[in-house]
């Protein structure tokens, strides 16, 4: 395919994809059970913090957190005491993300809320910059403070060549705005001109055989590469083609 048809490929497949018959089964899932912004926020970053493997396993222990803060993330986050951390330190949540990291998460958000009614402004780029790569690295380091921990292997650094696809995925999820249903679209100081498609190794992999990427590694590099091709094909929304790549990569429809 030339790159005309390829657009218009991944514009057919998109469509296809883009509509809320794709949340039931996917991640986003988590987050579409709350209404109000804070607690849509909470559950959507723990949730893309834990997701990778199966997603059925994801969705479980998406759940199982859902659960460990009484249905109630923002107020839990506000309210929760010393013992409560104490009695989810020895709770298994998600293969390496453990019980210890969950509650070092939980405290991290709860400073961060005492100061603040939204993750977004963490995330906003400076002047000039049009993809997340600085702000990323921004976010990392506020989020997780100077005090070393084994939690800060769960949230990717670009500055360390990751595609921080997890990351990425969450602020898709926030930041894109359509009448389709799927993503939020809450924060609105962000464009989705700015995001990128979230690069992991099915989205890879699908890209290498449509000619997208040549680049082997799922990195960061890789990220920009694909970028420099899907915004030319939407420059408005172009992570509009993670539901294209994603879709073609379950479903085997390519």
């Amino acid at each position: 395919m030339n790159h005309e048809q390829l657009r218009d490929f991944l514009n057919v497949k998109a469509d296809f994809y883009n509509n809320q018959n794709f949340i039931e089964h996917d991640p986003i899932s988590i987050p579409h059970k709350f209404s109000l912004k804070q607690d849509i926020e909470i559950s959507g970053f723990l949730t893309a913090t834990i997701s990778w493997g199966n997603r059925k396993s994801i969705l479980k222990s998406a759940e199982k957190m859902l659960e460990l803060l009484d249905f109630a993330p923002y107020d839990f986050i506000k309210n929760f005491t010393d013992q409560d951390l104490k009695y989810l330190e020895g709770r298994s949540i998600h293969r390496t993300f453990n019980g210890e990291d969950f509650s070092c998460f939980l405290q991290n958000l709860q400073r961060i809320y005492s100061k603040q009614d939204s993750l977004e402004d963490l995330f906003l780029l400076n002047s000039g910059q049009t993809d997340h790569y600085h702000s990323l690295e921004r976010f990392r380091q506020s989020f997780l403070g100077q005090i070393a921990h084994r939690s800060h292997k769960h949230v990717s650094s670009t500055y360390k060549n990751s595609s921080a696809k997890r990351l990425m995925m969450y602020l898709r999820w926030m930041v894109r705005r359509d009448n389709r249903g799927v993503d939020f679209g809450l924060w609105k100081k962000l464009s989705p001109a700015h995001l990128s498609v979230p690069l992991d190794i099915h989205t890879g992999n699908i890209s290498r055989r449509l000619g997208l990427i040549e680049r082997t590694q799922n990195d960061w590099k890789a990220v920009k590469e694909m970028d420099a091709v899907l915004r030319k094909f939407n420059p408005e929304d172009p992570a509009i083609y993670d539901f294209a790549l994603f879709g073609l990569g379950v479903s085997g429809d390519f």
